[in-house]
C-alpha cells in the first residue's frame, strides 16, 4: 500500500466525505478521488461507500483506519522529536579528547553547553590523536579533540576544524641556575618525553638545533613529567595545555622559539556538523578555546566564535 493513500484516506474518513477531506487538504475532490480508487486497487476491495449526506467505512477500511490513525500518530511523534532535536531541547553528542584536553577545553565547553542546551547528553571518552581519529573514522565518536605538530601528516578522510595554536614551553626545575637561551645548550642533559607524537616534536626540535636529545623517561602523564624535572631528574618540553591543567610548584617555564606550538583541532566526519546536537557542542569548543575561560551561551546557539 502506498503510505501516502493510507492518510488521504484517514483524513477524508475523518472527516465524513470526499469533498471535506478535500478541503483539509486542499486538493481538489476529483484529485482525492483518484487516490482513494487506486488505494482500493492496492488493498482488493472497497473501502469506502459513497453517499450523499457523505461516506460510510465497510468492514475493510474500519480496519484499515485504524492502522492508519497509528500511522498519523507515529509520524506527528517523529515530527516532535525531530522538531526537540532542531531547537536544541533534546539530542546527544559524542566526543574523543586527549588529556590536557579533557582537563582543559572541554569542561569548559561542556558547562557553558549545559547552560545554552542542558537536553543535550554529551558523553566523553579519552583518547590520544590517532586512536581519537578512528573513532571518528568508524562513527564511535561525532568530533574529537586532536593535537598535531608540523611533522604530522593531517587526517585527509576527516574535516579538521582549527580551534588554535598551543604554544611548546620548556619546562626546568624551578631552581635551576642557568635559563637556557637556545635549545642547544641543553644537548647535554637528559630528557622526559611524551607521548610519539610530542617526542618525534622534541626530536626534530632538537635536530634543528644540532644534537640528538637523551630521552631517559617516557610517559604521556604530563603530572608524572613535571614531578620528574622538580626533582632535578631531567628537563621537558609541554604545551600550554598541559601547564594550565597541572602546574607543579618544583618547575619554571621558559619560552623558546625554536620549539614552536601544536595544533589544536576538531575532527569529524563530513556532514555531521549538521546535527544540531552536534553542531552545538563544536560551537562549544569554539569558544572555550585553548585555555578555557568563561564561554558565551549566546555564541554556542549561533555557532560562532567570541572575539
Amino acid at each position: 500500500m502506498d503510505s501516502r493513500r493510507v492518510l488521504i484516506f484517514r483524513t477524508v474518513a475523518r472527516a465524513g466525505s470526499i469533498s471535506a477531506g478535500a478541503r483539509e487538504l486542499g486538493w481538489t475532490q476529483p484529485a482525492v478521488s483518484q487516490h482513494l480508487r487506486a488505494l482500493e486497487r492496492e488493498v482488493g476491495g472497497p473501502l469506502l461507500v459513497r453517499g450523499a449526506g457523505g461516506v460510510d467505512l465497510t468492514e475493510a477500511g474500519r480496519r484499515l483506519l485504524a492502522h492508519a490513525d497509528a500511522v498519523a500518530a507515529h509520524l506527528e511523534a517523529a515530527a516532535a522529536e525531530l522538531d526537540d532535536l532542531a531547537q536544541l531541547r533534546s539530542g546527544s553528542a559524542r566526543m574523543a579528547s586527549f588529556p590536557s584536553g579533557s582537563a582543559v577545553i572541554v569542561p569548559s565547553a561542556l558547562a557553558a553547553l549545559a547552560v545554552a542546551a542542558p537536553e543535550i547528553e554529551v558523553s566523553l571518552v579519552e583518547a590520544e590523536p590517532p586512536e581519537a581519529a578512528a573513532l571518528v573514522r568508524s562513527g564511535a565518536v561525532d568530533l574529537a579533540l586532536v593535537f598535531g605538530y608540523q611533522e604530522d601528516r593531517a587526517e585527509e578522510a576527516l574535516v579538521a576544524v582549527p580551534l588554535a595554536e598551543d604554544p611548546i614551553r620548556l619546562v626546568l626545575p624551578a631552581d635551576v641556575a642557568a635559563v637556557p637561551r637556545r635549545l642547544a645548550e641543553l644537548e647535554d642533559r637528559l630528557w622526559v618525553a611524551g607521548c610519539e607524537r610530542c617526542r618525534g616534536h622534541l626530536v626534530a626540535c632538537a635536530a634543528r638545533a644540532g644534537f640528538v636529545p637523551r630521552i631517559r623517561h617516557v610517559t604521556d602523564d604530563y603530572v608524572v613529567v613535571q614531578a620528574l624535572v622538580a626533582r632535578g631528574l631531567a628537563v621537558a618540553v609541554l604545551p600550554e595545555t598541559a601547564l594550565s591543567a597541572f602546574r607543579h610548584p618544583g618547575v619554571r617555564t621558559e619560552e623558546l622559539p625554536e620549539l614552536g606550538s601544536r595544533r589544536i583541532d576538531v575532527l569529524h566526519r563530513r556532514g555531521i556538523e549538521r546535527v544540531p546536537a552536534v553542531a552545538a557542542l563544536l560551537a562549544a569548543l569554539q569558544v572555550a578555546g585553548p585555555v578555557a575561560g568563561p564561554v558565551a551561551v549566546g555564541a554556542i546557539r549561533s555557532g560562532s566564535r567570541s572575539a
